[in-house]
C-alpha cells in the first residue's frame, strides 16, 4: 500500500475534490478574459481540442503515477525511477505550487474584501467608473490586501490540517455542488436580459478571422491551468485512491466538468457583458468591475452579486486546498500531528511571500520585473513557463520509464479499457502532447 494511509471515502469524493483542485481561478477568472480577449468562439473551440488530446492524456499520466505508487509527488517518481533525477517533477510542481498559491491568495482576498463590501451594502447602486475606483482603491490599500490575503491562507491552512477526508473531501462535497447551483441561477438571469443572444454567439460561434498565433498559445495555457496537469496536483491527489478505481472514468468525469464550467462561466457572463454594452476584452478587471456593474442593473442585484462571489470564494479555495497539499503530502507522510504542523509552517511561508504579490497594486506598484508588476511576473512564470515544463517532463515520463505493459495494466485496472484506446492515449502522450507543448515554448519565448 505504499506510505499513504490517508485515502479518499469514495469514487464521487475524488473526483469532486479533484475538480475542485481544477475548477478555480482559471475557469471563472482566467477563462471568461482570455476567452474576451483571444477572439471568443474561437479560442473556446481550440480550448476544448487542446484540453481533449494534451489536457486529458497527461491527467491520465499523473492517475497513473500517483495510483501505481500510492506516494506523494516527490516519492512516486522515485519509486518509478529509482537512482535517477526524475522526482525533479515533483519538486518542480511544489514550488510551482508554492509560488502559484502565492498570488492565488491574494486574488481569494480580493474575493474576501468584495464579499465583505457586498455584505455590508458598499457594492450598491455604484457606476462602472465608480466600480473601477473602487476595484483600484481596494486592492491599493496594503492594510486590507495583506489582511485579507492572511484570512484566504488561514481558511486554506484550517481545511488542509484537517487531513483527506475530514477536510478537503468535506469541503469539497459542500462547496462544488453549490458552485453549480450558483452558477445555474446566474446563468438563467443572464439569459433572460435583452441583447444576451450578442454574448451567445459571440462566445460560442467561432470566427476563424480571430485566429492568432497568441489564441492558440493562450488556449494551451489555459487547458493546463485548467486542469491543474503539470504541477503533479493529481499525482498527489490519485495516490489516496483505491486500485480499483476506473481511472480512464475519473479522468473523462474531471475534464467533462471542466469544459462544462468552462462553458457556465462563459453563459454566465458573456451575455451579461453584451448585455449592457461593455467590451468583452475588459481583461482581468473582468470580474470585479463589469460583474458588480452588470448585477447592479438588475432586480435584486446585489443578491446575485454576493451569490457569485460565494462561487467565486468557493472555486478559488478547492484548488488552493490542492496546492497546499501537495506540499505538506509528502512531509506529513499519513501523519496527522505531522500534518497539522506542516499545513501550519508552509501556509504561513506561503503567505509571506505572497505579500509582495498583494502589495504590488500599492506600495510597490513602480516595482516591475521584466516590465510586469510583482503579481503578472508571478503569474507568468508559473503559467507560461513552470507549469507548460511540469507538462513536458510528465508526458515525457510516463512512456519513456513506464513500459507499455504496465501502463496498460494500470488503465485497465477497474476498468475495461480497449486496446484501441489505450494506442490512442499512448500516441498522444508520447508524441503529440510533448511537440504542441514545445511549440507553445518556442512561441512564448519569441523563438518562432
Amino acid at each position: 500500500m505504499g506510505n499513504n494511509v490517508e485515502q479518499w471515502s469514495s469514487k464521487l469524493a475524488f473526483i469532486l475534490a479533484a475538480a475542485g483542485s481544477a475548477i478555480g481561478l482559471g475557469a471563472i477568472w482566467k477563462f471568461p478574459y482570455v476567452a474576451g480577449t483571444s477572439g471568443g468562439g474561437v479560442f473556446f473551440l481550440i480550448f476544448i481540442i487542446f484540453t481533449l488530446l494534451i489536457g486529458l492524456p497527461l491527467l491520465l499520466g499523473e492517475f497513473i503515477i500517483g495510483r501505481s505508487t500510492q506516494k506523494d509527488a516527490i516519492q512516486s517518481y522515485k519509486q518509478i525511477a529509482p537512482h535517477s533525477s526524475w522526482h525533479v517533477i515533483g519538486r518542480l510542481g511544489i514550488v510551482t505550487c508554492f509560488i502559484l498559491l502565492s498570488f492565488y491568495s491574494v486574488v481569494g482576498g480580493w474575493i474576501l474584501i468584495y464579499l465583505f463590501k457586498g455584505l455590508t451594502g458598499e457594492l450598491n447602486g455604484l457606476t462602472e467608473q465608480e466600480y473601477s475606483d473602487l476595484f483600484g482603491h481596494s486592492i491599493s490599500d496594503p492594510a486590507i490586501t495583506v489582511f485579507a490575503q492572511f484570512l484566504f491562507m488561514l481558511i486554506t491552512i484550517f481545511v488542509v490540517s484537517k487531513g483527506v477526508s475530514n477536510g478537503i473531501e468535506k469541503a469539497s462535497k459542500f462547496m462544488m455542488p453549490a458552485l453549480f447551483i450558483i452558477f445555474m441561477i446566474l446563468i438563467i438571469r443572464s439569459l433572460t436580459l435583452d441583447g444576451a443572444m450578442e454574448g451567445i454567439i459571440f462566445f460560442l460561434k467561432p470566427d476563424f478571422a480571430n485566429v492568432t498565433s497568441e489564441t492558440i498559445l493562450y488556449a494551451l495555457g489555459q487547458s493546463f491551468f485548467a486542469l491543474s496537469v503539470g504541477v503533479s496536483v493529481m499525482v498527489t491527489y490519485s495516490s489516496y485512491l483505491s486500485k480499483s478505481e476506473n481511472l480512464p472514468q475519473s479522468a473523462v468525469s474531471i475534464v467533462v466538468l471542466n469544459l462544462l464550467v468552462a462553458l457556465l462561466a462563459g453563459l454566465a457572463i458573456f451575455p451579461a457583458v453584451f448585455s449592457f454594452g461593455i467590451e468583452p476584452d475588459a481583461g482581468p478587471v473582468l470580474l470585479f468591475n463589469v460583474l458588480p456593474t452588470v448585477f447592479n442593473q438588475m432586480p435584486y442585484g446585489v443578491l446575485f452579486l454576493i451569490a457569485f462571489l460565494l462561487l467565486f470564494l468557493f472555486a478559488t479555495l478547492t484548488s488552493a486546498f490542492s496546492m497546499l497539499e501537495i506540499i505538506v503530502a509528502p512531509l506529513a507522510k499519513g501523519n496527522e500531528l505531522k500534518r497539522r504542523r506542516f499545513s501550519w509552517i508552509f501556509g504561513l511561508c506561503i503567505f509571506i511571500v505572497g505579500v509582495p504579490s498583494a502589495l504590488s497594486y500599492g506600495v510597490l506598484s513602480n516595482v516591475t520585473i521584466f516590465d510586469k508588476s510583482i503579481f503578472d511576473a508571478a503569474d507568468f512564470l508559473v503559467s507560461n513557463i513552470l507549469m507548460p515544463l511540469g507538462a513536458l517532463l510528465i508526458a515525457i515520463f510516463v512512456p519513456f520509464k513506464l513500459s507499455k505493459k504496465t501502463l496498460f495494466n494500470e488503465l485497465s485496472q477497474g476498468s475495461s479499457i480497449s486496446k484501441k484506446v489505450f494506442v490512442i492515449w499512448f500516441f498522444l502522450i508520447k508524441y503529440v502532447s510533448p511537440i504542441m507543448i514545445v511549440l507553445v515554448f518556442l512561441d512564448a519565448l519569441g523563438i518562432i
